[in-house]
C-alpha cells in the first residue's frame, strides 16, 4: 500500500507528464518536506533538464534574480553578466527567460520554484505592483514545466482563486505511522515488532506528522541511545520520545531554535506585530477561544481584533475552526508557552510543558496477545458474513 508521501510524489510526477503539463503548487508549513521533495524532482529529472530555484534567498533585487538564476542555469544561454536595466526589464526578462528556456537537445525545461511568493519583494520597486499576478499568468502560459512552493497557505489559495486551471494546489500531507517508520529505522529495528509500531506511532504523534520534527526527534533519540542517557532506558515508546523531546525544546536545543525561526519568519511577515504576540501569547494560554474571549483577554475591540486573527490567519499561524482560534502548529503553541516570558525555562518548566503536550497525545499501546485475539475475533465475524467489502483508499 502506498503511503501519502508516495502517493504525493506520484501525483506530481503526473502533473508533470501531463498534456499539457499541469503546475504543481505545494503548500505546507515549516519543515514540512516542499524543499526535501523539490530536490528529489530535480534528481529524479535530471539536473540537465531541471533548474531549482530557492526564491526566498535569491528575490533582492529583480536585476540580481535575473543574474542568479542565469548563473545557477544548466540550459544554454547567453551571457549571463548581461543584465537589462531597471526593475521592470530585468523582471520581464526573468519571464522571458522562464518560458522559453530548453534543454542542449531543443526540449521543454522544468523550473523548481521553492517559495514563490517571496517574489513579493519586488512590488516595492517602480511598475512591479502586480508581480506575482504576472508571475502566474507568465507561467500558465508556458510551454516549460514548473514546481512552486510556499509555506503560506492561506496567501497562496488567495493568490491563485480564480486563476488558470493549469495549477494543481497540492497540500503537503503529514507523515504516517510508516513514514515515521522508515525514518526512524535501526532505532525502532532494535525492538520487538509491536514496541517499534508504538514507538513509531509515539513518534508520529508527538511531532504532528511533520518531517522536520519526526527527524529531529529520531535523532535525539538515537543520540539518547548511543550514549546510555537517561532517555535513552526504559520501555521504548513510553518515556524515552518525552525525554527527547524536552531536550530538543531546552533553551540550546534543535528544536527551539526551529521553532524561535518559523514564530520569527511569520510575524514578520504579517502586519501588527507587537498585537499579533499578544494574541498569539493568550492563546498559548488557552486555545479554542472566540473573537469576543480574545479580544476581552487583549482589552481592544472586536473589529481590531479580528483584523490582527485576519493577519495571524494570512501566515498560518492560527487556525479557526467554528469560530475558535487555535495554533496551526501546535508543537509551535509549546515553544510560545515556553519562552514568550521574561526567563528562558528551567528544566522543570520545558519538562512540565512537554508532559502536559505529550500526554494527551500518546497512542494507548496494546499487548500483542490482545492485539492478535481482536485480529483472530474479527476475522471470525467475517466469516460469517455472505459478502465481503474491500476499501482502498
Amino acid at each position: 500500500m502506498l503511503t501519502p508521501r508516495a502517493t504525493l510524489t506520484r501525483r506530481v510526477a503526473a502533473a508533470l507528464d501531463a498534456s499539457p503539463s499541469r503546475i504543481p503548487v505545494l503548500l505546507g508549513g515549516c519543515g514540512s518536506g516542499r524543499t526535501t521533495l523539490l530536490l528529489q524532482l530535480r534528481d529524479r529529472i535530471g539536473r540537465t533538464a531541471a533548474q531549482y530555484i530557492d526564491v526566498e534567498r535569491t528575490a533582492t533585487t529583480p536585476e540580481r534574480f535575473l543574474r542568479a538564476i542565469a548563473a545557477g542555469s544548466p540550459f544554454p544561454a547567453g551571457d549571463a553578466t548581461s543584465v537589462p536595466a531597471g526593475a521592470r526589464a530585468a523582471f520581464e526578462a526573468t519571464l522571458e527567460g522562464l518560458s522559453r528556456a530548453r534543454t542542449g537537445a531543443g526540449e521543454p525545461v522544468t523550473f523548481l520554484l521553492d517559495e514563490f511568493l517571496e517574489l513579493r519583494t519586488f512590488e516595492s520597486f517602480p511598475g512591479l505592483r502586480r508581480v506575482l499576478h504576472e508571475l502566474v499568468d507568465g507561467l500558465s502560459a508556458s510551454g516549460n514545466r514548473f514546481v512552486l512552493t510556499s509555506r503560506y497557505v492561506a496567501r497562496t489559495l488567495r493568490l491563485m482563486r480564480d486563476r488558470s486551471a493549469r495549477f494543481e494546489l497540492i497540500h503537503m500531507p503529514p507523515l504516517t505511522a510508516e513514514d515515521t517508520m522508515d525514518i526512524i529505522g535501526p532505532l525502532a529495528g532494535a525492538h520487538e515488532a509491536h514496541d517499534a509500531d508504538y514507538l513509531a506511532r509515539t513518534v508520529q504523534a508527538l511531532t504532528d506528522g511533520r518531517p522536520m520534527y519526526v527527524r529531529a526527534l529520531a535523532d535525539e533519540l538515537s543520540a539518547l541511545r548511543d550514549h546510555g542517557l537517561p532517555g535513552g532506558a526504559g520501555r521504548p515508546g513510553s518515556q524515552d520520545p518525552i525525554s527527547a523531546l524536552a531536550g530538543l525544546l531546552s533553551p540550546d536545543g534543535r528544536l527551539a531554535r526551529q521553532c524561535s525561526f518559523c514564530y520569527e519568519l511569520r510575524l514578520h511577515r504579517a502586519r501588527g506585530y507587537g498585537a499579533l504576540k499578544a494574541i498569539l501569547e493568550i492563546l498559548a494560554d488557552e486555545e479554542g477561544l472566540t473573537l469576543t474571549e480574545i479580544s476581552q483577554r487583549l482589552q481592544r475591540t472586536p473589529g481590531s481584533t479580528k483584523d490582527y486573527l485576519s493577519w495571524l490567519e494570512d501566515v498560518d499561524l492560527v487556525t479557526s475552526r467554528h469560530k475558535r482560534y487555535s495554533f496551526t502548529d501546535p508543537l509551535l503553541r509549546v515553544w510560545v508557552r515556553l519562552y514568550c516570558r521574561a526567563s528562558a525555562p528551567s528544566e522543570d518548566d520545558v519538562a512540565r510543558e512537554i508532559h502536559r503536550y505529550a500526554m494527551p497525545r500518546l497512542p494507548q499501546p496494546q499487548e500483542p496477545a490482545l492485539a492478535l485475539a481482536a485480529a483472530g475475533g474479527a476475522a471470525a465475524e467475517d466469516d460469517k458474513k455472505p459478502w465481503g467489502i474491500i476499501e482502498i483508499d
